[in-house]
């Protein structure tokens, strides 16, 4: 598996590798300082799993970082860290199209999850901004979206940032049929990805569980 770890400070970028590391064997980090650099690594590593990203890099924003990201290696993954931590940035962040948020403060074992969650296909949010209300655009809440109710019940595991085989394992569904309800998702909420969709789906209403 390899990974590329973006971020300006070598001793954060040394902690990340650790914690990779941990994830097991044959896990190759690949570390760059910068957004020009990281950008020289994606030419050169057509094949990387997953991207984390730092948020605050000395020559590009997070957000134009995952806008360039979007359009150089749309395939790939990416884990926005960050050593800010609110509502309205994850928000943000997500919608730019990031897989999931950490702040920097979290646990060794919290980043572990998040990576897995985003190996996995899935979303990642940290419990305690998981404040849905805080995701709302200007506060605002339409009509809520129709759904099947199979659909809608494999929409709330997506707001909860599960991937298709914890879905299927809940639901007790095929990973294939869960598949299919994503794809047709997707199509209802007239978006690209997971994130948009989550993102579309709770300003129509929907929260976890409901």
């Amino acid at each position: 598996m390899k990974i590329l770890a973006i971020d300006d400070h070598e001793l954060v970028r040394e902690g990340l590798r650790h914690v990779l590391h941990m994830l097991g064997d044959g896990i190759d980090v690949i570390q760059a300082d910068n957004a020009q650099q990281a950008f020289l690594v994606l030419i050169s590593h057509r094949d990387l799993d997953l991207i984390l990203l730092d948020y605050h890099l000395p020559d590009m924003t997070g957000l134009e970082m995952l806008q360039q990201l979007g359009r150089r290696a749309p395939e790939v993954p990416v884990l926005m860290i960050s050593g800010m931590a609110n509502a309205q940035l994850m928000r943000q962040v997500l919608t730019a199209g990031a897989a999931g948020f950490i702040s920097k403060s979290n646990s060794s074992a919290a980043l572990l999850k998040a990576i897995k969650v985003v190996l996995d296909g899935g979303i990642y949010t940290p419990k305690d901004l998981r404040d849905l209300e805080g995701l709302i655009v200007d506060g605002t809440m339409p009509k809520r979206a129709s759904l099947s109710r199979t659909q809608e019940r494999v929409f709330r595991c997506m707001i909860d940032g599960m991937s298709n085989r914890d879905i299927a394992h809940k639901l007790d569904i095929g990973e294939e049929t869960v598949k299919s309800h994503v794809s047709s998702i997707l199509r209802h909420f007239d978006v690209q990805n997971r994130t948009q969709a989550v993102l579309a789906g709770v300003n129509y209403g929907f929260r976890p569980g409901i």
